[in-house]
């Protein structure tokens, strides 16, 4: 394998050309095409004359298969120009690379398009960069031979990487720290290990706000290093063109023919709607409203409940957070035969957000009552490019081992972390090797650990009752209703919430009626409700300081004052 640290670097070194004429948040748009270009006008070199011949000898009206054939590859070029023969005449460089792109196969056209290129080459023209680009991106020699699909991978993925981490404003929209994701696979295969044993057997990874590729190119590498005998297949929708665009140029490059990444929006526009997948993983966007696909989201859970995608409920408008995680488990193979597993990032919000009958709470309580939710992982803080914000990560799967039925673990791994030596954006934290490995165990352990509770599901449901107080008239005595029965008083009317595991009439006789006696409860209302109050089970109370120390303090702080304004005043 090439040094492929050493080639990202030096293409990573390109973009400096583009500084003043360019943001920094717009480099990797420049970049990143002319990596694909470049990877690719390398990959064909050899087959470059006979499919020109072919070309202009083929008389058949689909000549694709053939020329697919011939450079054993998903992709193919008919333009007579090269990046050499770019170089050859600088007057006329932006027509002659139009026409290069433009003999391109049409899905590596509609990468290009994605990534906005014609825009790019005129801006790149205006600044009188485009042939200087060019030719520096000449003087890598990316042929498979030098640089095998591996290495190249490696090369494409670290540089998403530094432009995401270098574009702080926009990095955290796409790009999920890779030690995150590594996390997050490790979860989903800790339990996984006699499944994947099995030689050619097929697995299907699924992310549906998918990005830059970042998760599903991690869950390749690590099935693969579990057993390089069984074939990942990626499936991915991204929302954005230029980073479904760079996902997809990805897999190319990678030689990933088998990978399905599709554009749109996975809500309103789910361009797989009838694949189901053995692992799913995704970090959809913190607190964004779904407005934009409001009427078909709520005409899809009207119409079709539980037979589609939103059956079990609607979150609030500002978040749609809750609707990825239904969406994913939508695609869940049935468990008999053989069941999914996801893993998801969420802010808190999820955790308690709603109150009893509302979108979320009734999401929580399908998930938990139907056993699904198998752990919540607490992270460290200040982990994400654009929010400091605590996260965590949800496991969800149908296909619960003996143990873990009926269980959630809850794991508080806030304290798991290394300070980064320079700040990216928000992210001044990460977790290292050592930092994941000490998570998983927590996860799987059997030990009993500070940083870990197993709760029952039942412990986070609860009973919310109505007490209603009746209705006196003038008089004093209870107005009642045409049915003889005690009017209510709204004006008093409270509620109270029960735990699912305490019976209601015992904590109504022994928590409400020693306090008002003429109380009770309207059963009509009582609702179910389900939230998971996280950081309350790890609440570690700080003991106070002593008074006299406080005392102390405050003298000292006297002294000092008044010494400082006997300086001010002479």
């Amino acid at each position: 394998m090439k040094n492929w640290t050493g080639i990202a670097n030096f293409i990573f070194s390109v973009a400096e050309l583009l500084r003043g004429d360019f943001k920094q948040s717009e480099y990797g748009k420049v970049i990143l095409p002319f990596t694909v270009l470049r990877r690719f006008d390398c990959v064909l070199a050899p087959s470059k004359a006979k499919i020109l011949e072919m070309n202009k000898s083929i008389t058949v009206s689909n000549k694709a298969p053939i020329f697919k054939r011939h450079t054993k590859q998903d992709f193919y070029n008919t333009s007579k120009f090269d990046f050499a023969k770019l170089l050859d005449d600088s007057n006329a460089i932006e027509t002659n690379l139009r026409d290069y792109i433009n003999g391109f196969s049409d899905d590596v056209k509609a990468i290009l398009d994605n990534f906005e290129t014609g825009a790019t080459i005129d801006r790149l023209k205006k600044a009188k960069l485009l042939y200087i680009i060019i030719q520096k991106f000449s003087e890598l020699n990316l042929d498979e031979k030098t640089v095998d699909n591996l290495a190249m991978g490696y090369v494409f993925e670290e540089l998403i990487r530094k432009f995401s981490e270098q574009s702080n404003e926009t990095a955290g929209e796409h790009f999920t720290p890779r030690e995150v994701i590594e996390l997050m696979v490790k979860l989903l295969l800790e339990d996984e290990r006699d499944l994947l044993t099995t030689d050619g057997k097929v697995v299907k990874v699924y992310d549906p706000a998918c990005g830059t590729g970042g998760m599903l190119a991690i869950a390749q590498q690590q099935l693969a290093a579990l057993n390089n005998k069984i074939e990942v297949i990626p499936f991915g929708q991204e929302l954005n063109p230029e980073t479904y665009a760079t996902c997809k140029s990805d897999m190319i490059i990678k030689g990933s023919t088998q990978a399905k990444i599709e554009f749109g929006n996975s809500f309103s526009e789910d361009k797989l709607p009838s694949e189901k997948f053995d692992y799913m993983l995704s970090n959809p966007p913190f607190g964004v409203e779904w407005k934009k696909v409001q009427d078909f989201v709520e005409n899809e859970a009207d119409k079709q409940g539980f037979n589609g995608r939103f059956g079990a409920g609607l979150p609030r408008i500002s978040d749609g957070s809750l609707l990825f995680l239904q969406h994913m488990i939508s695609k869940m193979i049935p468990k008999d035969k053989g069941g999914s597993r996801i893993a998801i990032v969420f802010n808190g919000s999820p955790l308690f957000s709603g109150d009893a009958g509302s979108g979320e709470s009734n999401i929580r309580k399908w998930i938990i009552e139907n056993d699904m939710l198998e752990a919540i992982i607490g992270l460290p803080s200040e982990l994400f490019y654009n929010t400091p914000i605590a996260t965590y990560i949800w496991i969800v799967t149908n296909r619960k081992n003996k143990r873990r039925k009926g269980k959630i673990r809850l794991v508080n791994a806030v304290s798991y972390f290394e300070k980064m030596r320079k700040s990216l954006g928000n992210k001044r934290n990460e977790i290292n090797k050592q930092n994941i490995d000490e998570i998983v165990k927590l996860y799987s352990m059997h030990k009993p650990h500070e940083s870990y509770i197993d709760f029952d599901n039942e412990d986070f449901g609860y009973n919310k009752i109505t007490v209603e107080r009746p209705l006196y008239d003038s008089k004093g005595k209870i107005e009642l209703d045409k049915k003889g029965k005690k009017k209510a008083n709204t004006e008093l009317r409270d509620s109270e919430t029960v735990t699912l595991k305490e019976n209601i009439l015992d904590f109504f006789k022994k928590e409400v009626l020693p306090y008002v006696s003429d109380a009770w409860i309207d059963e009509s209302k009582t609702k179910i409700g389900y939230e998971i109050p996280f950081n309350r089970y790890f609440f570690k109370l700080t003991s106070l300081r002593k008074s006299e120390q406080i005392q102390k303090e405050i003298k000292l702080l006297e002294k000092s004052i008044s010494k400082a304004l006997d300086e001010v005043v002479r």
